[in-house]
């Protein structure tokens, strides 16, 4: 079965809106983890415009499940994460002013750098993955770091789907067969939907975690928190 992270982000830029603490993002994690998710996820950036540098803080007590928390490898990230220590942290280079997350990284070119990275954080007990575009190269890039999991960056698959092109699994099919035989586990992330994660966790072997928010809050302004939880671990029975 793959697990569900819920990525609250969405929640903290709600409560950020109005400057006071509803809702309350500690809060929505534990609800989150009573509902059934398996794992929740932060992304706390430098502006720190939706989850906070604090926010990671106060979740360390209240994440029974699986803490994820991702980002770019900035000293201020990297103390943070090393005082945290959560279960795992997942490695993305988003620029200072990206919206969102929007490519994965360069394995090759900055391989020193995250081997260094990887390196620490493994010496410390906490698993790490890397967030990747489904590109061979990057796989076999990945591996050579130490990392012990990737992250497919999904949101190709997720347009191309909406669009009617069910062939866009193809490039991710072949990626997860080649970490599946190089022994790395597999993440995947980024729009990914009730629409379309059912058919991506069944042409994905190996799949280990999920990790989504946007969409997951989004469709649970309709349908409520409880009820989309649980239809999403339906899914990825």
């Amino acid at each position: 079965m793959t697990k569900l992270s819920v990525n609250i982000n969405k929640i903290a830029t709600l409560r950020n809106s109005r400057g006071g603490d509803v809702p309350n993002v500690v809060q929505f994690a534990k609800d989150a983890q009573r509902f059934g998710a398996e794992g929740i996820t932060i992304h706390p950036r430098p502006d720190e415009r939706h989850i906070r540098y604090q926010d990671a803080y106060d979740l360390k007590s209240e994440v029974y499940t699986e803490y994820n928390i991702e980002g770019n490898p900035i000293p201020k990230f990297v103390d943070m994460v090393l005082k945290i220590k959560p279960t795992q942290v997942t490695l993305v280079p988003d620029a200072i002013d990206a919206i969102t997350s929007n490519a994965g990284w360069d394995t090759l070119k900055h391989k020193d750098f995250l081997i260094d990275v990887i390196k620490e954080f493994k010496n410390n007990g906490i698993r790490t993955s890397i967030f990747v575009d489904p590109d061979l190269h990057q796989i076999e890039g990945a591996k050579a770091t130490g990392t012990d999991r990737i992250e497919l960056y999904t949101e190709a698959f997720a347009h191309q789907y909406s669009l009617g092109n069910k062939d866009a699994i193809n490039p991710y099919m072949e990626c997860a067969g080649l970490a599946n035989t190089m022994q790395l586990g597999i993440n995947a992330g980024h729009d990914l939907s009730l629409e379309n994660i059912n058919f991506f966790k069944e042409n994905i072997t190996g799949l280990l975690e999920v990790s989504i928010g946007h969409a997951l809050i989004a469709e649970s302004l309709y349908l409520g928190v409880e009820k989309v939880i649980g239809m999403y671990l339906n899914k990825l029975k």
